[in-house]
């Protein structure tokens, strides 16, 4: 199997080399973290009005930065870094990388503008930008195996496109059913990702471990989560979604197990990995409840965005910084304060309003801290190590 990280060597210098925009990883994952961080301080000013004519705004808002803001920033990183090694071809750098940080950056601060059509269009303009980058290295190498990550990238260009139209008043399709897509697609890389690295850092970390990966399982667990986006994009509901979704849990907890997490506990860099996806089956079994009308949508939307996404960006984020700046693959304790905060961040807000559904608002205070203080420490520990070689 093909390494899906390639660790760069430490430079050889005394002296410090600025080195921000050389690969695509090092600025993104700077930016998604310090949003991360900040977005709850924004969030909070929409709350209390202080952000008025914000052209998105409430729970839409808070939707659509988490996943086109947040999310895609830390996906930019890593298809940029890891499209270098598939493809043996260089990705953007320098100019052009900042370019494509700075229509990023731009997509956030216009959808806190009145300007509702420019907003629209940088932030759509975004993963089709992304998608050109990915594709042209992919295409010179004829690395066909990972062409469908330019197709997914189209797919998040047109989730938020509906966002933004129904935000414009522009076509009735609900806004939510653009972020219900984007998930859905985000739910399918992750799944990917989490097949391609967690058993291949588990096994080369820790001997004996014998993580597997069953051929048949695979297609099987993948084929369900596409089979969800396509039953959402239909607008299935009720008893067949939740069937669909109770399979999916199954072969997901199945290729789970066959990973052996149980012997990662004692190499955190590892863990992280297992515990973030150890949400799949999780999300996927509230998903089934929530169509069942048993809980609330919101546990399965947060079982997938604050654990599965949240735990596996703080691990991936981690793990490749250190790698390609050649440092020791070694989980501190700043790296281990940022696990733990952002799982008990997921942890509160799936499971106390599942327990208790009065004390939301105290669950989604308490979350929303741990998840800030976790990627705000991330930001502090690695401002250095991203910006200078």
């Amino acid at each position: 199997m093909a390494t899906l990280i390639q660790i760069d060597k430490p430079g050889t210098g005394d002296k410090p080399r600025f080195a921000l925009w050389e690969l695509g990883f090092r600025p993104f994952y700077l930016l998604a973290s310090s949003f991360a961080a900040l977005s709850i301080g924004l969030w909070a000013l929409q709350l209390n009005g202080y952000l008025p004519n914000a052209y998105l705004r409430g729970p839409m808002w808070h939707a659509h930065e988490m996943l086109f803001g947040f999310t895609l920033a830390v996906l930019t990183g890593f298809l940029l870094t890891a499209a270098q090694n598939w493809s043996g071809q260089p990705t953007p750098k320098g100019a052009y990388l900042a370019a494509l940080a700075a229509l990023w950056v731009a997509g956030r601060v216009l959808v806190l503008s009145p300007w509702g059509w420019l907003a629209a269009a940088v932030n759509v303009a975004f993963p089709l930008a992304l998608a050109t980058a990915l594709a042209i290295p992919l295409y010179k190498a004829r690395n066909r195996r990972n062409y469908f990550f330019v197709a997914l990238l189209v797919l998040m260009a047109l989730a938020q496109l509906l966002v933004h139209l129904n935000g414009l008043e522009a076509i009735r399709i609900p806004g939510w059913a653009g972020i219900l897509l984007g998930l859905d697609v985000m739910l399918f890389v992750i799944c990917v990702m989490g097949g391609r690295v967690i058993p291949m850092f588990t096994n080369n970390a820790i001997p004996g471990a014998q993580a597997l990966r069953h051929p048949w399982v695979e297609k099987i667990a993948l084929g369900l989560v596409l089979l969800i986006l396509v039953a959402d994009a239909l607008q299935v509901t009720g008893t067949w979604l939740a069937l669909l979704a109770l399979l999916s849990m199954v072969a997901h907890l199945i290729r789970f197990c066959l990973w052996r997490p149980w012997k990662t506990l004692k190499t955190p860099l590892v863990w992280v990995l297992h515990a973030a996806y150890a949400w799949i089956p999780l999300h996927l079994a509230l998903r089934a409840m929530a169509a069942m009308d048993w809980v609330s949508s919101s546990a399965a939307v947060h079982a997938l965005t604050t654990g599965a996404v949240g735990g596996m960006v703080i691990g991936m984020m981690t793990r490749t910084a250190l790698g390609h700046t050649g440092r020791k693959l070694i989980a501190g304790k700043a790296e281990i304060s940022c696990y733990a905060l952002v799982a008990a961040a997921a942890w509160v807000r799936v499971g106390v309003p599942l327990v208790d559904a009065s004390m939301l608002p105290v669950a989604i205070l308490v979350s929303a801290t741990l998840w800030s203080a976790g990627f705000a420490i991330y930001t502090l520990k690695y401002w250095r190590i991203l910006n200078w070689d």
